[in-house]
């Protein structure tokens, strides 16, 4: 303001506040909206362009697009290796992306064939999924530090769905033309992946959602712990259902299968503990989930457990890759309630942990180039026999702790994965089902840990942590999906709500100052008899038009049979003096529909029936084209709009005439 051609100045320290007679000082012209956009608004722009219709300018824009240059721009966005790669700095990055990568791609593999029983699909599908989506990713992705593959939510999400639409004969006599049949069927719902409404999936949903997520997956992998082979639980209350069958079948346990069980946790969960402990002194993370699988292969074959023992085993991996499958469309109907919180998770999981990684490490992504790789990773991914896929925390972590820099080590880790789809997958003909069974329980120590989060979350937003229990609660008792379906939709619920619960603040004018204060924080604050400066802090629309109609009413006083007024932290007899003239500070109101911005129009008649003086300050361009398409403008004069609280304020002061000290209170 002070910059501006007769604006007032504060006093200094030593001279008299001026205030105590303040129409006798000088203040600059009040700024309207319309003045403001003659000294200050943009340059007209040419009559030709505004005429010209708006399909005619999209078009130019999509022709220019496909000249050369706009070609290559294009190139350049949708192949982010073609901008980082040459700049890429090889004797500082590759050795450490190279030992990042494989270290990543050796728990890949235990790690997808454990996943890949989350899915009720053949452990080698898990191995395509660590392979396939890890290299589209890294030709399309913008997250230098992040690791995709098999997912144990995700993977539990989909054999969900698995099991409810393609169901497995109880009998299990299958011949190998029609397992092979039944798993195509079962991979090929999934090829269409949508990630659009993924921002609706907030942080505590999130995380909640994974936490309790893990929990099925521990229940769910008892009866593999065990040996006892139980029907999957599907629905609401599945959790329930397979802890009473597991607690009912628990004398037919296999003693065989239970020893290798608590043997590999015995070493699978002191190595976790032992690689975040001391993750800054060892130069790799301990490999202990490949070991775990090398003993156990080893111990099954040298004893022949599975044949004295029943012990069940991996069997044979195909050799190779599959044949790529197009997904019948008549499925598709069946499966979009499916895909969608699948969908979601996908994207939110993978959006939020690249952009912490993006913000640690100071580069940028690209959210649309990230939609658009983790659809295209999905959706090729599924035609090669792939389940649903995105980044998840464990891998990215370790990518990190292993020293890799750029999505380079993508490469190195699917080179151990085709190692073993060409050359090794005979090595884990013998392994145990069981181990596959405890790396997936011991995969979820991050995910149970995050409950160590819910006091800080208490201190720092009671909302959150309500959405946080409201949403973990519903996933452990109902399902995964309704679970996440309560969460969103409870969380949505928290915003409309807060949106109607405004509180009223009573602000004053600071002596010597332009700011308003409100009066608590301190006693040199002035009123002005007859002015109202209200402040609506909140989005106008058709939840909030109530309550924005009776706040103002009263404090216009145009309600009828008024009995009792509603609590604020101002004077009590700050409303005693009828109002004349009242500022709408409209600078809180984000947003207004066709219900709010014909609420304003309606208090703009009321005001000019009731002689009062109604200004409005501070609208952004939104609000004000949507009142304006209401008709605020047959109601008011464009004089009466201003671009500050402080410009409204000096027009109503000059409208009021007083002689008087200058008060002025901001009820907010």
């Amino acid at each position: 303001m002070s910059g501006l051609p007769g604006a007032r100045t504060c006093p200094g320290p030593g001279e008299a506040s001026d205030l105590k007679s303040p129409l006798s000082a000088k203040f600059r012209e009040p700024l309207t909206e319309t003045r403001f956009q003659q000294l200050f608004g943009d340059a007209e722009q040419e009559p030709e362009l505004l005429a010209e219709p708006r399909w005619s300018r999209l078009w130019r824009r999509r022709a220019s697009a496909c000249s050369g240059p706009g070609a290559w721009r294009l190139l350049l966005a949708r192949l982010p290796p073609l901008r980082w790669l040459p700049h890429y700095r090889w004797r500082a990055w590759l050795l450490g992306d190279a030992v990042a990568g494989l270290t990543v791609g050796i728990v890949h593999v235990p790690q997808g064939m454990a996943f890949a029983l989350l899915t009720s699909v053949p452990p080698v599908f898990g191995l395509y999924t660590s392979f396939f989506p890890v290299l589209i990713y890294t030709l399309l992705g913008t997250g230098r530090h992040l690791s995709t593959g098999t997912f144990a939510v995700l993977s539990l999400m989909t054999g969900s769905a698995v099991e409810r639409l393609v169901p497995e004969p109880l009998s299990g006599n299958l011949s190998g033309i029609e397992k092979e049949q039944l798993d195509a069927q079962r991979l090929g719902m999934f090829a269409l992946q949508l990630g659009v409404l993924a921002t609706f999936l907030s942080e505590p949903v999130v995380k909640a959602l994974t936490s309790g997520a893990a929990l099925h997956v521990l229940v769910s992998q008892l009866p593999s712990l065990l040996g006892v082979p139980l029907p999957r639980q599907i629905g609401c209350f599945a959790l329930f259902k397979t802890l009473a069958a597991v607690l009912t079948a628990l004398p037919r346990s296999s003693p065989a299968e239970l020893t290798i069980s608590a043997l590999s946790l015995a070493l699978l969960v002191p190595v976790k503990e032992l690689n975040v402990r001391f993750r800054d002194r060892l130069p790799t993370p301990i490999p202990g989930e490949i070991a775990m699988v090398l003993l156990a292969s080893v111990l099954c074959f040298t004893s022949s457990l599975d044949t004295r023992y029943n012990v069940q085993i991996v069997g044979l991996l195909p050799g190779g890759f599959p044949q790529p499958l197009l997904p019948s469309l008549a499925e598709l109907p069946r499966i979009l309630a499916d895909s969608l919180p699948m969908a979601l998770v996908t994207f939110a999981v993978s959006a939020s942990l690249a952009s912490i990684y993006a913000d640690k490490y100071s580069y940028t992504i690209d959210s649309n180039q990230e939609l658009l790789a983790h659809g295209v990773s999905n959706l090729v991914s599924s035609l090669f026999s792939c389940f649903p896929n995105s980044a998840t925390l464990a891998t990215t972590s370790l990518l990190v702790d292993a020293g890799g820099n750029t999505q380079l080590a993508g490469l190195f880790s699917c080179m151990v994965v085709l190692s073993v789809l060409l050359w090794l997958g005979p090595l884990f003909y013998y392994l145990p089902k069981a181990v596959l069974a405890c790396i997936n329980i011991s995969s979820m120590r991050q995910m149970f840990f995050q409950m160590r989060e819910l006091p800080q979350l208490w201190r720092i937003s009671r909302v959150d942590f309500a959405v946080w229990m409201v949403t973990w609660v519903a996933v452990v008792t109902l399902s995964v999906d309704l679970g996440l379906a309560v969460g969103v939709v409870f969380s949505m619920m928290t915003v409309v709500c807060r949106t109607q619960r405004v509180q009223c603040l009573a602000l004053g004018l600071a002596e010597g100052t332009e700011l308003y204060r409100p009066l608590r924080e301190s006693h040199k604050l002035l009123q002005v008899p007859g002015l109202c400066i209200l402040s609506y802090p909140a989005p106008l629309y058709f939840g909030t038009r109530g309550q924005f109609r009776r706040v103002l009413e009263w404090h216009l006083g145009l309600a009828e049979g008024r009995k009792e007024a509603p609590k604020t932290d101002g004077p009590p007899d700050a409303a005693a003096e009828p109002v004349r003239v009242v500022v709408l500070d409209c600078s809180g109101v984000t947003f207004a529909d066709a219900a709010g911005a014909r609420e304003v129009v309606q208090l703009a008649s009321r005001c000019r029936d009731a002689g009062i003086h109604l200004l409005l300050a501070q609208c952004n361009a939104s609000v004000l084209g949507t009142l304006t398409q209401a008709g605020l403008l047959d109601r008011v004069t464009p004089e009466q709009l201003f671009v500050s609280v402080q410009d409204a304020a000096a027009h109503a002061l000059e409208r009021l005439e007083l002689n008087g000290p200058k008060t002025c209170t901001v009820w907010v």
